[in-house]
């Protein structure tokens, strides 16, 4: 098992998923929480559509698509709070369109197929040097400042208007939010691919939320779930020869639906 660390791209690989994983586990607890966790799967479409325009421009994939996805975060948000159209069929119209230009912009690319693939399902293959550090270095940056903030976040999370009443400017928070949740799903997109990114910020405290009560223990389970299920799920795929998007996923839901039989049956004893 420990020999696919002799292999440099499966370095690379553990590093990003291990910093992706916490740090996506650990914003995913508000998300859910909040009830915009579907944010995530609108902005890894956005991120699609610009990782085909970088693709197609020759840009450094990364550093085109992290400013886009950033924007896309907080339009959804100022969206979501001035809009009559609901947050869900927005943030639908923005990721079909976005996936449906994507593809079109790729189908006049060559390598049409790999590229697809790859950007949709993610792979090991595709993390290069550079992206490895700069995924890690941002989702360094996104767990310090989750911890940093961790207070502010916790009362914005459960009470905006409480929130506000004590000095806290919610509407500051919920934008920092919609950033930091950008910048994890491009991190993670090029190994997870811009369908399963989203996965990663959902599964991990829900499964969480099955065996634990408060925000503190569920943020905790939150991340000692996805870590451990990143380290099976690269290992499930390196073993044998799965995509590790989907691997990793599959193993979520499995762990998701036993944590809730646990549930059930202590709720019953």
């Amino acid at each position: 098992m420990f020999d696919m660390f002799s292999y440099s791209f499966m370095v690379r690989a553990f590093l990003v998923g291990l910093f992706v994983s916490v740090s996506s586990s650990l914003l995913g607890v508000s998300l859910v929480l909040r009830k915009n966790s579907m944010i995530g799967d609108g902005l890894s479409h956005v991120g699609f559509g610009a990782l085909a325009v970088a693709t197609a421009l020759s840009f450094s994939p990364l550093v085109f698509t992290i400013p886009v996805v950033v924007i896309a975060a907080i339009l959804i948000l100022r969206i979501k709070e001035q809009s009559a159209i609901s947050s869900e069929s927005m943030i639908a119209v923005i990721s079909s369109s976005s996936l449906a230009i994507g593809v079109l912009i790729i189908s006049f690319v060559r390598g049409t197929n790999t590229d697809i693939n790859n950007f949709l399902f993610g792979s090991l293959l595709s993390v290069s040097n550079a992206d490895a550090i700069l995924s890690v270095v941002l989702s360094a940056l996104v767990i310090s400042i989750y911890i940093l903030l961790y207070p502010r976040l916790y009362a914005v999370t459960f009470d905006s208007v409480f929130a506000k009443s004590a000095g806290i400017k919610a509407e500051s928070y919920n934008t920092l939010l919609a950033i930091l949740s950008a910048l994890v799903i491009v991190t993670g997109m090029r190994m997870m691919g811009s369908l399963l990114i989203s996965a990663l910020i959902i599964f991990p405290p829900l499964s969480a939320m099955k065996i634990s009560k408060t925000y503190k223990s569920v943020s905790i389970a939150s991340v000692l779930i996805s870590t451990a299920v990143f380290f099976f799920g690269i290992t499930l795929s390196y073993m044998a020869g799965t995509p590790i998007g989907a691997s990793i996923v599959t193993l979520h839901l499995f762990v998701f639906i036993a944590f809730s039989l646990v549930s059930k049956i202590a709720k019953k004893s």
